[in-house]
């Protein structure tokens, strides 16, 4: 993307070329919105009857007795529920402890002291959810380096499929570790929503050709083609940088639950369709969107989805299921997701932000920037830098790795 112009000329520039480049847009267009209408109807009809997301037991990974019929469920639902990944108990004592991390240290005055820092959120409708910028608490770093969920991304990640020719895109047996944040959200709530929106890329989904290689089945060959799931290219994308915006490559956002909750407790909704990105991409290309924009979607922020242009994917935002403390859910990174603007519930709401983000040179490379910052206790490079926790008391140290989390670290 070149800096020499405006970022209106990027977007003119970028779709006159697509469009001069893209045989048969407009079948195309409508080739993908017969398919996503198949898959909202579907995922309307399995909610009627039960649930569009997949969900299985911790238990059954590790006895190896997943069918093949559900692993196609998941590739194509891009959203699973993973239960009973950690004991209730030790939740219950992470929790207690995340909470009181908070408190001891002071953690709402100095956030209220940063206010602003973070905008990644700033342009959608709702803003921002009840997010703490915390990451090196211990419950954070005991539940990444935690053999438990090592099992898990292990087995999450064998469900992409690596090129047939040159080397696999990502080794899907060794996690490189990446520190987000947490969410304690509070009962009666009413004004931290997130609306509906997809990480990884905005306004470069377009712009830099990095992401037309992902998605080059549906640009410029078959469409048909396109698997989701298809790793190849997917570690070699740019995003542009902002704080916040994830520099890792992620096969799958994911939390783990701290408290129970569900539908009505201002937690996660989800599309759960995996193939949504192509009709998104294929949308902002049509000529009743104007020729500097791309259904509004924003440099450094997160691509948000809006009626007007997206209605029909819309139609398939469906709530998760209620989880319990230790269960897990987990999302495919081009599936749409978002937090319910009231939390209803009588009780917390909250969950520790820890997806799968598998061993790459593209994240080797972020691990360089991570490593410093964890033994200083500053923030993730991702995000803003409000440092809360250079000082904190009880902060998860170097001396605390277990060796697998020096391996995640890059340590070793």
């Amino acid at each position: 993307m070149s800096s020499n112009k405006t970022l209106e000329q990027q977007i003119i520039a970028a779709k006159r070329d697509l469009r001069g480049r893209i045989p048969d847009l407009d079948a195309r267009f409508a080739e993908e919105t017969e398919r996503l209408r198949i898959e909202v109807a579907a995922v309307q009809s399995e909610m009627r009857s039960g649930h569009a997301i997949v969900d299985l037991d911790f238990a059954d990974i590790q006895a190896g007795t997943i069918s093949d019929e559900t692993r196609q469920r998941i590739r194509r639902r891009g959203v699973v529920v993973v239960r009973n990944v950690f004991d209730a108990t030790r939740v219950a004592g992470w929790n207690e402890t995340l909470m009181r991390y908070a408190t001891d240290n002071d953690y709402l005055t100095k956030q209220a002291e940063k206010a602003g820092l973070d905008n990644y959120f700033g342009g959608l409708a709702s803003g921002k959810p009840q997010i703490y910028g915390l990451y090196w608490s211990r419950p954070q770093m005991e539940a990444r380096q935690s053999e438990e969920l090592a099992d898990v991304r292990s087995w999450l990640n064998h469900l992409w499929h690596q090129p047939t020719e040159g080397a696999p895109e990502f080794d899907p047996d060794r996690e490189c570790m990446y520190a987000d944040r947490i969410r304690q959200r509070e009962p009666g709530d009413a004004s931290l929503g997130l609306s509906p929106h997809i990480d990884g890329g905005s306004v470069e989904r377009w712009l830099d050709p990095s992401f037309h290689q992902v998605y080059r089945d549906v640009l410029f060959g078959e469409p048909a083609a396109f698997d989701p799931f298809n790793a190849q290219f997917r570690t070699g994308t740019k995003e542009i940088p902002s704080p916040a915006v994830c520099q890792m490559f992620r096969t799958y956002q994911g939390w783990t639950a701290l408290t129970r909750q569900g539908p009505g407790d201002g937690t996660l909704n989800v599309v759960p369709i995996a193939r949504s990105a192509p009709w998104l991409i294929l949308r902002a290309l049509l000529d009743d969107v104007a020729e500097d924009d791309l259904c509004r979607a924003k440099p450094g922020r997160a691509l948000g989805l809006f009626k007007e242009f997206h209605d029909l994917l819309m139609q398939a935002y469906v709530p998760i299921p209620e989880v319990n403390p230790g269960d897990t859910v987990w999302w495919h990174p081009d599936v749409v997701h978002g937090v319910e603007n009231e939390h209803r519930g009588s009780g917390y709401s909250n969950v520790m932000y820890i997806g799968a983000a598998p061993d790459c040179d593209k994240n080797r490379r972020f691990l360089e920037l991570l490593r410093p910052a964890f033994e200083a206790g500053k923030s993730s490079p991702d995000f803003a830098p409000e440092d809360y926790e250079v000082d904190f008391k009880n902060r998860f140290e170097l001396r605390d790795l277990t060796p697998l989390g020096r391996k995640q670290l890059g340590y070793n």
